[in-house]
C-alpha cells in the first residue's frame, strides 16, 4: 500500500502556484513540440499562438487526456517539465528510423559502460529483469554479449554522447532506445546526468530500462497511464506490463509458446491472507477498495463485497491507482496515480480532471485542517479513525485519543 500525504506531495511538487508564463516557459514548450510531437522548426517564443503551435500542443494534451484547450495551462506546462522517456510520443514524428520488429526472436544485448550511481551487479541485475519482462510474454529470447555487436547495445552517456539525439540534463528526458533496424537500432541509452537506483528513490533502472526494452522491440508510446508504455516516469512494484503492453508486444511477436504469463494480476480473492491494498476511502457512505485494476464496494444495503473493474466504473480513470481520499466538504473523492489526480462527484469524473497534484498547493490556516490531507503512512479515513496500513496488517487510530485503538488483518474490512 503506498502511503499519501497530500501536504507532502504538494510541497514536493509545487510549493506555490505557477508563476505566469514567461519567455522561458514558451520556449521549453517549443522545445517540447518540436521534439515529441513534430513542431516544424522556426517558430519562436512569441509565436505561441500560431496555428502549428496551438495544433501540436492541442495534440499533446489529447494524448496525455488533459483538457484540450491549444494554450499553455499550468497543467501543460507541469507535465512537459516532468521527468520522461526521450522518444517522441506520436509514431509518425518518430526521430528514430524504424522497422516493425526484429526478424528473429533470438536477440543479443551488450552493456557497454556502467553508471556509478549502483554496483556492476546491480546494473546486470536491473537490465536481466528488464529484458526479462519482456521475454516472459513473448517467444524472445536475450543473449548477453562482452565484445562485439549486439543487437541491443546498451549504455550510459550525458548530454552530447554521439547519436545526435543529446540528453538535457537532469530530471528530464531520462532514457530513450532506438527501434529495431541496423546500425543504431535496438539500442539503449541512459542519461548519466540523473541517478540511478533499485528503488523508489530518484530513478529506478530495472522500471526505466523495462520501459526503453520496449522500443528497441517496436513498441511506441502508449496513452493508458497505467501501461508500462506511458511516456511519463512513474514509480510502480510488482510485474509492470498492464493488457495494453501485453497487447502490443504480441502483435509483434505472438505469446510466449512455453507459459502464459498474465498481464498484472488476476482479479484478486478478498480473503487472500496475503491481500494488501493499493488504497481505500469512503464515497456518500460507501466504502471503496481499490487493489490492481480493481475495486470493491461496501454498502450496509449490499451483503457482501461487490468487485468489478476500475475502467468499468470510470473509464478515464487510470486502470491502477496509487491512493484515493473522500473530500466530503465539496462530495468529492480525489483518486491519485503519479503526479495526476482525478476527482470524482459520486461515480462522474468531475469536468476538467485529472489535474496535477501542484495545484492542491494551501496556505495559511488551511495547512493543518486534516480535511485537506492525511498524515504519512495513513491510506485511509473511515468513520473518523484514520487507517494506517503495512503489508497485511491494518493499525487504527483515534484523533480522540490519540493513540492505536485496533489492530487487525487488512482484509477484515471486506469481512474476512
Amino acid at each position: 500500500m503506498k502511503a499519501l500525504l497530500l501536504l507532502a506531495l504538494v510541497a514536493q511538487t509545487s510549493a506555490l502556484p505557477l508563476p505566469p508564463t514567461g519567455t522561458d516557459d514558451w520556449l521549453l514548450a517549443e522545445r517540447y513540440l518540436r521534439r515529441f510531437y513534430g513542431l516544424p522548426p522556426g517558430l519562436q517564443g512569441g509565436e505561441s499562438s500560431s496555428g502549428a503551435f496551438q495544433t501540436k500542443m492541442r495534440e499533446m494534451q489529447t494524448f496525455f487526456k488533459l483538457k484540450v484547450t491549444g494554450n499553455l495551462d499550468d497543467n501543460t506546462l507541469e507535465l512537459m517539465k516532468s521527468a520522461r522517456c526521450g522518444v517522441p510520443d506520436v509514431g509518425e514524428y518518430n526521430h528514430f528510423p524504424r522497422q516493425l520488429k526484429w526478424p528473429n526472436n533470438n536477440l543479443t544485448f551488450r552493456i557497454l559502460n556502467y553508471t556509478p550511481d549502483l554496483q556492476k551487479s546491480a546494473v546486470d541485475k536491473a537490465i536481466r529483469q528488464a529484458l526479462n519482462v519482456w521475454s516472459a510474454v513473448t517467444p524472445l529470447t536475450f543473449k548477453k554479449l562482452h565484445q562485439g555487436n549486439a543487437d541491443i547495445m546498451i549504455s550510459f552517456g550525458s548530454k552530447g554522447h554521439g547519436d545526435n539525439s543529446p540528453f538535457d540534463g537532469p530530471n528530464g528526458q531520462l532514457a530513450h532506445a532506438y527501434p529495431p533496424g541496423q546500425g543504431l537500432g535496438g539500442d539503449t541509452h541512459f542519461d548519466e546526468d540523473e541517478r540511478w537506483t533499485v528503488d523508489s528513490s530518484d530513478y529506478n533502472l530495472f522500471l526505466v530500462a523495462s520501459h526503453e526494452f520496449g522500443h528497441a522491440l517496436g513498441m511506441d508510446h502508449s496513452t493508458d497511464p497505467g501501461a508500462l508504455m506511458f511516456s511519463m516516469y512513474s514509480y510502480s512494484t510488482g510485474f509492470p506490463l498492464s493488457q495494453d503492453d501485453v497487447a502490443g508486444i504480441q502483435a509483434l511477436y505472438g505469446p510466449n509458446p512455453k507459459r502464459e504469463v498474465k498481464p498484472k494480476p488476476d482479479a484478486p480473492t478478498r480473503c487472500d491472507p496475503e491481500l494488501s491494498f493499493d488504497a481505500v476511502t469512503e464515497l456518500r457512505g460507501e466504502t471503496l477498495v481499490f487493489k490492481d485494476r480493481f475495486f470493491w464496494r461496501l454498502h450496509p444495503q449490499i451483503p457482501e463485497p461487490h468487485q468489478t473493474q476500475i475502467m468499468s466504473t470510470w473509464p478515464s480513470l487510470p486502470n491502477k491507482v496509487d491512493a484515493a481520499y473522500e473530500y466530503p466538504e465539496k462530495d468529492r473523492v480525489l483518486v491519485f496515480r503519479g503526479i495526476r489526480m482525478w476527482a470524482l462527484n459520486g461515480y462522474n469524473v468531475v469536468d476538467g480532471y485529472p489535474k496535477y497534484i501542484h495545484t492542491l498547493a494551501v496556505t495559511g490556516n488551511h495547512a493543518s485542517t486534516p480535511s485537506f490531507g492525511v498524515p504519512l503512512r495513513v491510506s485511509c479515513q473511515l468513520f473518523g479513525i484514520l487507517s494506517f496500513f503495512h503489508e497485511q496488517i491494518q493499525y487504527e487510530y483515534s484523533y480522540t485519543s490519540r493513540k492505536v485503538i485496533g489492530i487487525r488483518r487488512t482484509n477484515s474490512i471486506l469481512d474476512c
